[in-house]
């Protein structure tokens, strides 16, 4: 988000300064890796605009940059048919139930799934799988080129406004001070400590421990479950909830995980394995032995085990908007929660931020649609699950 920002705002021609906290492209928060899936499937509302936008953005970006971070693919969304979230997923995302497509229209790659009784699929047209390293190195690249200074090592531990003045003065942990007229906070699992130290305030933005798993494709189906053979990014609702992406990254191999994990310290996690493995293992393996029996391997456990961390809020919404408040008021912005899902939807939240920042407001969210207010940070005062609603 940070990255994508900083190319919005230096492609409205602003002086831009972009701080890492650790080393440029490293592994140790939410952006890296290999793949993430775009889809615009999402039971609320108030996603769906903001995914299309974002695809647009990508291409834009993919564009000046001249070279691809996104492969697209259908998707696809299994649930149970009395599940209301799966319902309005559908319904949202403008996807197709593949029970009322006739046989032969059917899409060879449905018969991969083994569909429970009771539930059903649907399928859309804008899913795909995004490069994430690659991706950010992109968006880091672009801004760059267009004058953005980034520093990587730098570690924020103070943003406080400048008495007498209106700038902003951001201090990192060697104790360098950096002045500015605006300030965009997305530092991910890092965010509620920060903002709690600066304003007082509790965000409730908790990380989470989630394992990326890889397992192996049963001989015979490798090209089967590729992109190459149009086999989509899906998603399958209940308990548990599971998302995975085609065999791209590792052949032979297919992305399968759960969405969540057990809350962990961003300074303090078990690299080896992680707390509560056996709740992010064990579950997807029954899942894939029910649905995908005759295609994926589960004897032994996923090949490769990656960890990562979410940063979740309660309603499983993003933070977007001003830190406010008398010291800072429209002049620091935060973008945080972004939960596990918000990848997929960083160029466009990068250019809202940005115009935050350098307007005061978002034109480019009013005009695509997209609703800010389900963002805010007041949505938690006297409401601690913010959002959350049962569908």
């Amino acid at each position: 988000m940070g990255s994508c920002a900083a190319h919005a705002a230096a492609s409205r021609g602003a002086r831009v300064l972009l701080l890492e906290r650790f080393d440029l492209l490293h592994q140790l928060g939410s952006s890296h890796g290999e793949s993430r899936t775009i889809r615009a499937t999402y039971p609320q509302p108030h996603y769906p605009p903001l995914v299309r936008l974002s695809r647009r953005l990508w291409d834009d970006a993919q564009r000046d940059a001249g070279y691809s971070v996104l492969t697209p693919t259908p998707h696809v969304d299994l649930g149970p048919k009395d599940d209301p979230a799966f319902a309005a997923a559908v319904a949202n995302g403008g996807a197709t139930e593949l029970a009322a497509v006739e046989g032969g229209a059917r899409p060879k790659w449905a018969e991969v799934f083994s569909v429970p009784e009771g539930w059903t699929m649907a399928s859309s047209e804008l899913g795909g799988v995004m490069k994430a390293t690659k991706a950010v190195a992109m968006f880091q690249a672009l801004a760059v080129k267009m004058g953005t200074v980034v520093r990587d090592r730098a570690e924020v531990v103070d943003v406080a406004r400048k008495q007498g003045e209106g700038t902003i003065v951001v201090r990192i942990s060697s104790g360098e001070e950096f002045h500015g007229a605006k300030c965009i906070i997305t530092i991910g699992a890092w965010t509620s400590k920060l903002v709690k130290s600066i304003t007082g305030t509790d965000l409730p933005v908790q990380p989470l421990h989630v394992l990326i798993c890889y397992w192996k494709v049963k001989p015979g189906h490798e090209h089967e479950l590729t992109a190459e053979a149009g086999f989509p990014t899906f998603a399958s609702y209940g308990d548990p909830y599971v998302y995975s992406t085609p065999s791209m990254e590792y052949p032979g191999l297919i992305k399968i995980a759960r969405h969540g994990g057990p809350p962990c310290d961003p300074n303090g996690r078990d690299w080896s394995i992680g707390p509560g493995e056996g709740g992010l293992v064990e579950p997807v393996a029954r899942w894939i032995d029910e649905v995908m029996p005759g295609q994926v391997d589960t004897t032994g456990g996923p090949v490769l085990r990656q960890p990562c961390m979410y940063s979740m809020t309660p309603d499983e919404d993003f933070v977007i908007d001003f830190l406010g408040g008398e010291e800072f008021g429209m002049d620091v912005v935060v973008g945080a929660g972004f939960s596990g899902h918000g990848f997929k939807m960083g160029p466009a939240v990068g250019k809202i931020l940005a115009e935050m920042a350098l307007d005061g407001e978002a034109r480019t969210a009013m005009e695509a649609g997209v609703e800010l207010r389900h963002f805010r940070i007041g949505r938690f005062e006297g409401n601690p699950m913010g959002n959350a609603r049962s569908f």
